[in-house]
C-alpha cells in the first residue's frame, strides 16, 4: 500500500474572504442571530416551548459556551411575546380563619386596581363613618333609645323600690350594688338594738322579708343586665342602619372599579360580604366617648389594616408572560417566604407578609434554572421534585425555630402553578438523572441537545459572521474585516480538528474577539484584522 505526503498547507484550511459576501461585520449588524449549527436542538425547544402542557419541561444538554442558555434564553422571549399577561395573584384577610390568608388570581392589572381602590377605601371610610355616627340623625335616634330604656330601668327599679317599701325597707343605689335599711312603725331607721327588743316572731318575720327582699333586688339586677343588653344590641342595630349605605357605597365603587367579569367572581363576592359585615360588627369602635383614646385608634388601625391586600405577583406592566432566569436558587427564591419581625420579643407575622418565589412569578411563563446550582442543595431538590409532581405550590414557614415562637403560624393556600422549566445541564448529567431519578425525568420530556460541532457551509459561515457583528455591538468593540472573521473560521474549525466541521463552542471565538480587538484599540486601528488575531493567538502561547 502506497503512502503519499501531504504539504503542510494542506493540513490547514483555508477560507477565501471574498468568498464571504462582505467588507467587514459592520454591513451584518442588522442580521439576525441564529441557531448556528444548532437546527435539531432549535426545533426541540420551539417545540417544548410550545408545549404548555404540565410535565412537557425542557432538559437542555450540551457543552458549556455552546450557547445554550442564550439560545434558550431568546426562545423564551420570543414564545413568551405570542402569549397573554400572566394573572396576578393577591393573598387576602381569611376572616373565617385568620392563620389560613386566601389566594385569588386576578386578570393582569386588576390586582394593583384592587389594592389601590382598598387603600382608599381604608383612608376614606373610617373618617365617613366618624361623621356619620357624630350626625344629628344618629344623635336623635340613639337618645330616644337612651331614653326608652333608661325608662324601662326605672320601672324596674320603682317596682323593686315598692316592694321594698311593702316590706318597711328603704332601698337605695351604690354604684353597682343596691344597700336597704329596715323601718319601724313610724318610717325611722330600726336599729339593732331596737331589732333584739322585738318579739321573736316578728324578728323571724323581718329575716324572711329581708331574703325576699334580697331575691327581688337579684331578679332586679337580672333586668337590669337583660334591659342593657337589649339597648346595646338596639344601638348596634341602629349603627348599622345608619353606616350600612355608606359601607355598602363604598364597596361598590372598589368593585366598580374591577373588570366586570369579576364582579361574579365568587371569591372576590364573599370577601366583600365578609368584609362589609366585619365592619358592622366593630361600630362599637366608633365611639367618640371611650375612655381610651389610643388603644380604640389601635384596635381601629388593626381592623382596617385586613382590608388590605398583598399582592405577591404584579403582572400590571407585562405584556406577555414571564421569563425569569434564577441564577442564584434557594428555597427561598424559588418558592417564596412569609416574613417576621419581633414585637416585644415575640416574633409576629400576618398575611401582608407573604412573599412569592419565582415559581409563582413565572406561572402561565417560562423559568429558566441550572442543574448544578439545584444540586448542591438537597432539601430544595427535593422540594423541587415534590412541587414537580403536585402542581401545586405552598408558601411555608421559615423553619421550626422561628415558627416556635410565633403566636399563630400562617398556612397561606396552596395554588397551582403552570410554569415551564428550562433546565441547564450537561450531557453526563442528562443521563445520570435518567438513571438515579427517572419520576423527576418523567417530568423534562423535551431533550435539547446541542452539539459540540456541526458541518461547515455558506450558510454556517454568514450566521458566524453575524454572530461576530452583533458580539462588536454589544461590547461596542471595532468590527472585524472579512479577512479577519475568515481567520476566526479557520481557528473554529482547528479547535475540533476537522477541515469540514465547525466548532459550536462559540464561548472560545467570543474569548479570541474580545483579545483581538483589545489588541486592535492599542494600536488605534478602525477595522481587526487578521494580524490582531494572529497577536492574540500568540498571546496565549506565551
Amino acid at each position: 500500500m502506497s503512502t503519499q505526503s501531504l504539504d503542510p498547507s494542506q493540513l490547514r484550511l483555508t477560507i477565501d474572504s471574498a468568498s464571504l459576501g462582505f467588507p467587514d461585520t459592520s454591513a451584518l449588524r442588522q442580521r439576525p442571530l441564529s441557531w448556528i449549527g444548532q437546527e435539531r436542538a432549535e426545533l426541540a425547544a420551539r417545540f417544548g416551548l410550545s408545549m404548555m402542557q404540565p410535565d412537557y419541561h425542557l432538559f437542555v444538554l450540551g457543552e458549556e459556551g455552546s450557547g445554550r442558555s442564550s439560545l434558550l434564553h431568546q426562545a423564551m422571549l420570543s414564545a413568551a411575546a405570542n402569549l397573554p399577561a400572566s394573572p396576578d395573584l393577591c393573598y387576602l384577610y381569611n376572616f373565617v380563619a385568620p392563620e389560613k390568608p386566601q389566594a385569588v388570581r386576578l386578570p393582569a392589572g386588576q390586582g394593583r386596581a384592587l389594592r389601590q381602590s382598598l387603600l382608599q377605601l381604608t383612608k376614606s371610610l373610617p373618617a365617613e363613618i366618624t361623621q356619620c355616627l357624630s350626625g344629628q340623625d344618629f344623635k336623635l335616634k340613639s337618645e330616644r333609645a337612651e331614653k326608652k330604656f333608661k325608662l324601662e330601668t326605672g320601672q324596674a327599679y320603682n317596682k323593686l323600690d315598692k316592694f321594698a317599701e311593702s316590706l318597711r325597707f328603704a332601698i337605695h343605689r351604690e354604684d353597682e350594688q343596691i344597700v336597704f335599711t329596715l323601718l319601724d312603725e313610724k318610717g325611722e331607721i330600726l336599729t339593732a338594738e331596737n331589732l333584739l327588743k322585738l318579739p321573736k316572731a316578728r324578728r323571724i318575720a323581718i329575716e324572711q322579708s329581708e331574703q325576699a327582699l334580697r331575691d327581688a333586688i337579684l331578679l332586679y339586677f337580672e333586668d337590669f343586665k337583660r334591659i342593657e343588653r337589649d339597648k346595646d344590641q338596639a344601638l348596634a342595630m341602629l349603627r348599622q342602619r345608619i353606616v350600612q349605605p355608606i359601607v355598602n357605597q363604598a364597596l361598590k365603587k372598589v368593585q366598580n372599579g374591577l373588570h366586570k367579569q369579576l364582579k361574579q367572581h365568587n371569591r372576590l363576592k364573599s370577601y366583600f360580604e365578609q368584609m362589609e359585615a366585619d365592619i358592622l360588627a366593630n361600630l362599637a369602635l366608633f365611639d367618640a366617648d371611650n375612655s381610651d383614646e389610643e388603644k380604640r385608634q389601635s384596635e381601629l388601625n388593626q381592623i382596617f389594616s385586613r382590608y388590605q391586600i398583598n399582592l405577591v405577583v404584579d403582572n400590571a406592566d407585562e405584556s406577555g408572560a414571564p421569563v425569569i432566569i434564577e441564577d442564584n436558587p434557594s428555597a427561598y427564591a424559588l418558592f417564596g417566604s412569609i416574613d417576621y419581625q419581633f414585637e416585644n420579643g415575640k416574633l409576629k407575622t400576618d398575611f401582608m407578609r407573604i412573599r412569592a418565589g419565582n415559581l409563582l412569578k413565572a406561572h402561565g411563563g417560562f423559568l429558566m434554572l441550572h442543574l448544578n446550582d439545584l444540586l448542591t442543595d438537597g432539601p430544595l431538590w427535593v422540594k423541587l421534585r415534590r412541587f414537580l409532581r403536585s402542581k401545586r405550590l405552598l408558601i411555608e414557614e421559615p423553619g421550626s425555630a422561628w415558627a416556635s415562637n410565633a403566636p399563630v403560624a400562617l398556612e397561606p393556600e396552596a395554588v397551582e402553578v403552570n410554569v415551564k422549566i428550562v433546565l441547564i445541564g450537561s450531557r453526563d448529567q442528562y443521563y445520570d438523572l435518567q438513571e438515579i431519578d427517572p419520576e423527576f425525568m418523567r417530568r423534562f420530556r423535551v431533550k435539547v441537545d446541542f452539539a459540540g460541532s456541526f458541518i461547515a457551509s455558506a450558510d454556517t459561515y454568514l450566521a458566524s459572521a453575524v454572530f461576530v457583528s452583533h458580539a462588536c455591538e454589544v461590547a461596542k468593540l471595532p468590527h472585524f474585516s472579512a479577512a479577519a472573521v475568515a481567520r476566526l473560521l479557520e481557528e473554529s474549525h482547528r479547535e475540533v480538528e476537522d477541515q469540514k466541521r465547525q466548532s459550536a463552542i462559540f464561548a472560545r471565538t467570543e474569548m479570541l474577539i474580545l483579545e483581538s480587538a483589545a489588541i486592535c484599540n492599542a494600536r488605534r486601528g478602525r477595522l481587526v484584522e487578521v494580524v490582531d488575531i494572529a497577536a492574540a493567538l500568540q498571546a496565549r502561547l506565551q
